[in-house]
């Protein structure tokens, strides 16, 4: 009985014991459970509590993006420069320095220090690059280590015996040096633009060619050219008649065109134009085969000036000695002290100063315009025929403003054959757009006042060259002046002309070296001349002129 008790209590015991055992085992089950949802829990209000983080804050940092901003708009990199206190002043002082001694370390063979100096100086120079892109100031973090590398650099290199006196030495030399490289590359600069204007495009030779080459191969053109010699309109003094004197046939072609389209009758218009031997041909073939709205257009050739020769003109025998060729057309090696532009061989063409002999090439004439090629007319012409000129002989636009271009730019007051008869202050004038009274010339003998100041210019101390001067003595004390809107200038040289005085002109003048038919036009200009160009014509297109 008593083993049976015991028996049973010992499983009691035992069952006791597993149900202990079973509720260790079930505890951390639960416990880990509960852990893992609290753990779920805390990783989703972290989640959320970063995200809303997130959404906050670029407000904050585009508002302190914007107050960071503001005051990189506001840097001055020019100040910044000028600025003692500045990082970027203090990288371009040691640049400046290195650059010296890099040039101080190649003279002396030390290619590895100038290598090295050199390497810095482009890392300091993309640094202030960046700084003025931007538009904000330099940090020490980003100066530090350019500066500090440049300062053991300049330290080696003066370590090196490049003291201060070899390096002002040696910076004097270079110096000088750049600068007689920068007055050879502005002597150079000037030839090449005066070559380049001076020269005669291949369009306009193209053109040339192929006009001469009709004139030859067709009798025809060459009988009318004589009928027409005949017409009474070239004598008729109730038309109005206009003279050009050029050896380019498309310029002269944009001049009688721009006059004839802005003219109320065209037909009452007559166009003399004078060329050279050479030109004749072509010139006279384009006003054959091209009608220009009805006007009468002559073409006159300069070798049938037989009263043109070196007894009666001082030109013409100047021309035809040795001294005034070799000023002329060696390009100046004899004489280099004088201006490049001043040996310009149009200056003394016989066509340019065919101006001076109007007169003897148009005897029946009362009144004439006299027009340069590199004109554009834009506005009707014909009332300036009847414009009072008070007995003087040309009528032409003032171009003096206070004291520039009076009568002292022009010549030399130190001559006393200039001196004691014309007044320095008198107002200077501009050829290329004139009204003739040729009746008045004739009674001034305003030829012989020409071939007067040509023979005491005969050795250039009067004035230097070109047709101006010899103009402004000429018609000193004959001239009338016209109101400024009749002739607008400066197109071949001036950039800035005000776009209404353009508009507002009669005529717009190319004087200058960029002539509108060159490649060296300025652009802002060149649609004025490019309008009346008769770019239609088979020849032009062929030339590819437009």
């Amino acid at each position: 009985m008593f083993r049976g008790a015991g028996h049973g209590g010992s499983d009691a015991r035992r069952r006791a014991l597993e149900h202990r055992r079973s509720s260790r085992r079930r505890l951390p089950g639960w416990i880990w459970w509960l852990l893992g949802i609290f753990l779920l829990i805390g990783l989703m209000l972290f989640v959320l509590h970063h995200n809303q983080k997130e959404q906050f804050r670029p407000p904050v940092v585009d508002n302190g993006s914007e107050i960071e901003e503001v005051p990189h708009e506001k840097v001055n990199f020019t100040e910044e420069l000028l600025s003692s206190t500045s990082f970027a002043r203090q990288l371009a002082d040691q640049m400046t320095l290195a650059k010296a001694y890099v040039i101080l370390a190649k003279e002396h063979g030390n290619l590895q220090l100038a290598w090295e100096l050199s390497s810095q100086i482009r890392n300091c120079q993309r640094l202030l690059s960046e700084g003025a892109v931007s538009g904000r100031a330099i940090n020490q973090d980003e100066a530090h280590p350019i500066i500090s590398r440049l300062a053991r650099l300049i330290y080696k290199a003066q370590d090196s015996h490049y003291d201060i006196g070899t390096t002002l030495v040696t910076l004097k030399s270079h110096a000088l040096a750049l600068e007689e490289r920068a007055k050879a590359a502005i002597v150079q600069s000037a030839e090449f633009g005066q070559l380049a204007a001076e020269s005669f495009p291949k369009n306009l030779h193209c053109l040339t060619v192929k006009l001469t080459e009709e004139w030859l191969q067709n009798p025809k053109h060459r009988s009318r050219s004589e009928e027409n010699r005949n017409s009474t309109r070239l004598v008729d003094n109730n038309l109005y008649h206009f003279c050009i004197f050029s050896d380019n046939v498309l310029a002269t072609s944009v001049v009688v065109n721009s006059t004839v389209s802005n003219a109320n009758h065209p037909q009452q218009l007559v166009f003399h134009v004078v060329t050279d031997r050479i030109h004749f041909g072509a010139m006279s073939t384009w006003f054959l085969i091209n009608d220009f709205k009805g006007c009468t257009v002559e073409v006159l050739c300069i070798d049938e000036f037989s009263w043109l020769n070196a007894s009666s003109s001082p030109l013409v025998r100047q021309l035809s000695e040795v001294e005034t060729q070799g000023y002329y057309y060696t390009a100046g090696s004899k004489n280099p002290e004088r201006e490049i532009k001043f040996h310009n061989p149009k200056f003394v063409s016989l066509l340019n100063h065919l101006r001076f002999y109007i007169p003897q090439i148009l005897p029946n004439l009362e009144k004439v315009v006299f027009l340069d090629d590199d004109v554009v007319v834009q506005k009707d012409l014909t009332q300036l025929f009847s414009i009072e000129l008070h007995g003087n002989v040309i009528g032409a636009v003032e171009t003096c403003l206070e004291s520039f271009h009076r009568y002292h730019k022009y010549l030399n007051f130190s001559h006393p054959t200039i001196s004691s008869k014309i007044d320095p202050h008198t107002c200077g004038w501009a050829f290329g757009m004139n009204i003739f009274d040729l009746i008045a010339w004739r009674k001034a003998n305003a030829t012989s006042l020409y071939h007067y100041w040509q023979e005491q210019n005969s050795d250039l101390l009067l004035w230097r060259t070109g047709t101006l001067p010899a103009g402004l003595l000429t018609f000193y004390g004959l001239m009338e002046p016209l109101d400024r809107r009749w002739h607008v200038l400066g197109l071949g040289y001036d950039v800035d002309i005000d776009d209404r005085l353009i508009e507002s002109a009669a005529v717009v003048h190319y004087n200058g070296n960029m002539k509108p038919w060159l490649k060296l036009a300025i652009r802002r200009y060149k649609y004025i001349w490019e309008r009346y160009v008769n770019s239609s014509h088979p020849y032009v297109r062929e030339c590819m002129l437009h």
